[in-house]
Formats: structure tokens, sequence, C-alpha cells
């Protein structure tokens, strides 16, 4: 179950387009990820833009006001998955959003199963509800 966190830069996208940009990140984490039907936690976040700073770490990238930041707290996927998700990412933003590669970062977080509460203060798959 992936919490996925998008930085964006206010005004850069509409409301349809943060919809498909999100859309397509879920497809990635259900192809990918093995995220369920109806496991879909994301959190869109619009920002300023001197609120987003985020240089190149001397890579050469040239980054713009599209850029998007995807954050996606997860537990159990291996290294092979989430190189797998950085290049779907990737793949599918450009082909279906026209996003530059220099404008893409992605970090990805683990967590353990008694870190997820899902409501009712419970951490259900420490009690087997999940």
């Amino acid at each position: 179950m992936p919490l996925v966190k998008i930085h964006v830069i206010r005004g850069t996208r509409s409301p349809n387009e943060l919809k498909a940009l999100a859309d397509i990140i879920q497809q990635v984490m259900r192809d990918h990820f093995n995220a369920p039907e109806r496991d879909r936690y994301q959190i869109i976040t619009q920002h300023e833009d001197y609120e987003l700073i985020c240089e190149d770490t001397n890579l050469g990238f040239s980054r713009s006001r599209n850029m998007v930041i995807i954050k996606i707290l997860q537990q159990g996927r291996s290294d092979r998955q989430k190189q797998e998700v950085f290049q779907a990412l990737h793949e599918s933003l450009s082909a279906k959003c026209g996003l530059s590669g220099e404008d893409l970062i992605i970090s990805c977080a683990q967590n353990t199963p008694a870190d997820w509460s899902f409501g009712m203060g419970v951490a259900q798959f420490l009690t087997g509800q999940l």
C-alpha cells in the first residue's frame, strides 16, 4: 500500500492535468508494486515556485517550472521493483503528460506494517485485518 505524495509548482497544471498525473502514478503503482484495487493513497501539494528548490546534483539537468517530485512511502518492495517503478513513471509521464525526464524527481522510502493505521486507531496490518 503505497502512500504517494506529489509535489508540483502552483499554476503549472489544471485540475484535469493533476488528476491525469495522479491516475498515471496510481496505474504504475498497480502494475509494478502490485497495489490492490481501491488501495489508492495520494496527496497532491502545489507550491509557489520559490518553495521548491531542486538543483541538478551535478548531473547537468535543466529543471523547469513543470517539475514533479514524487515521494513514495511503501513497504516490502525490492530494489529491482523500485527501479522498475522509476523507469515506468518516467516513461508513462513523458508519453502521457509530456513531462521531461529532467523534471521528474522520485524518492522511495520504506516503513513497516506497524507504521500504518487506516482508521479507527487500529494498526490493521498488525491485527490481521489487512
